[in-house]
């Protein structure tokens, strides 16, 4: 299996549990897993992360959207992951050794997609989104540029997320205000590339065709201009006679 060649580099224990009533399925899913020099514990409901261990600054985080009530995990479950990764990095030092000959597997990611959050109105807060997926192993980094000037300020990006095939997705977000002529670009590094993918974005504002309103004014005005001249001619017709 696919996951079972990957173990050496990192070790990942998943747990999905679905709950089926009469009309519905959920998906509740927890994310466990450790590297010689990192390490992940997510809860996700729906696919939405729920609540994550941010190892660095010690602490559990509920990034969850603004559109659903707010869930809050019991007490002791930052505490409880940190034990987690003793036992996952114990496990891990066990698999390298069965493992240690088999080859690490690199999956380069696809070409990163980039789209804002909200329409684009020109000197109003906005976020673009960096989408990159199908990479493996985990995770990537991105950085962004802001006319071709590297950016950091207003940057951030989510703990990797694992497909259905055992690669991974991320998402880096940009905070931003949008002005006319501007140019971004988020590009994305991982050990499977030999250089970096980029993709580009730049400010536009789509604005009101004005095309059938000129054709429309243009026909009013040529068709007035008939009636004026017809008019005129019947008013010299009539004292000719």
């Amino acid at each position: 299996m696919k996951m079972m060649m990957k173990v050496s580099e990192l070790v990942l224990v998943l747990s999905c549990v679905l709950c089926v009533s009469a009309d519905s399925l959920h998906v509740d899913l927890y994310i466990g897993g450790c590297s010689d020099t990192d390490g992940e514990n997510m809860y996700t409901l729906e696919g939405e992360e729920m609540w994550y261990a941010d190892f660095i600054n010690k602490r559990g985080v509920e990034p969850q959207p603004g559109f659903i009530d707010h869930m809050s995990y019991v007490e002791g479950t930052y505490e409880r992951a940190v034990a987690n990764q003793q036992v996952c990095k114990s496990n891990l030092k066990v698999d390298q050794h069965n493992f240690k000959d088999v080859p690490l597997e690199f999956d380069p990611p696809s070409r990163p997609m980039i789209y804002t959050r909200d329409t684009v109105e020109l000197g109003e807060n906005n976020t673009l989104i960096c989408y990159v997926t199908g990479f493996y192993p985990a995770p990537v980094t991105v950085y962004w540029t802001k006319n071709r000037q590297e950016v950091t300020e207003g940057t951030s990006i989510n703990i990797p997320y694992p497909n259905k095939d055992g690669s991974f997705n991320q998402i880096s977000r940009l905070e931003f205000v949008p002005q006319l002529g501007d140019m971004y670009s988020c590009s994305v590094k991982h050990p499977a590339l030999n250089q970096p993918l980029t993709r580009f974005w730049d400010v536009e504002v789509k604005q009101p065709s004005i095309g059938p309103a000129v054709f429309c004014g243009l026909g009013l005005t040529v068709g007035l201009l008939g009636v004026a001249a017809g008019t005129f001619f019947l008013i010299k017709g009539n004292e000719c006679s």
